[in-house]
């Protein structure tokens, strides 16, 4: 539980892991590999930012909705794995940002996830990473991201 308790130390708790909102799994895994579902910043079953970045959503906002998809994230692995030490490495972030038409800042505002990442798991959380301006997504969330996840074996 080292990962919780530095989750902790930086006063952040993780939320409850977010149900599907259609007919698919939050994860999948797939020998060591978590392959988890786009998630977004859901807070108490609503989202905390809705609209375009650049537009309604300002980027300091769309990075702060990536830290929150991030901790959404974390929480959805803990649910498939049980303990989130048994991350070995995030893999991928594929992040899709709702664009205004001028806005073309899309990797600072999924930097609000990868910030989060390393500040919390060091190397381990280093990745590779696209940020992909649209000019829609579901809910009209400002920001959706994919992860890829190498999980350790379970020990015992």
């Amino acid at each position: 539980m080292l990962v919780e308790k530095k989750l902790t130390a930086m006063g952040l708790t993780l939320p409850e892991p977010v149900a599907p909102v259609a007919n698919y799994e939050t994860a999948v895994l797939d020998g060591g590999v978590l392959y988890c579902s786009g998630a977004t910043c859901m807070e108490n079953g609503k989202p905390k930012y809705q609209g375009r970045v650049g537009e309604d959503v300002t980027l300091e906002e769309a990075y702060e909705a990536a830290r929150i998809t991030a901790l959404n994230l974390l929480s959805t692995v803990k649910s498939k794995i049980g303990d989130l030490d048994r991350v070995e490495r995030i893999v991928k972030l594929l992040g899709f940002v709702n664009s205004a038409p001028a806005f073309h800042r899309q990797p600072e505002v999924i930097n609000g996830a990868s910030d989060l990442f390393v500040e919390l798991l060091g190397e381990r959380g280093r990745h590779a990473r696209s940020a992909i301006g649209t000019n829609n997504l579901p809910m009209n969330i400002p920001v959706e991201i994919e992860m890829i996840v190498r999980v350790k074996e379970e020990q015992g």
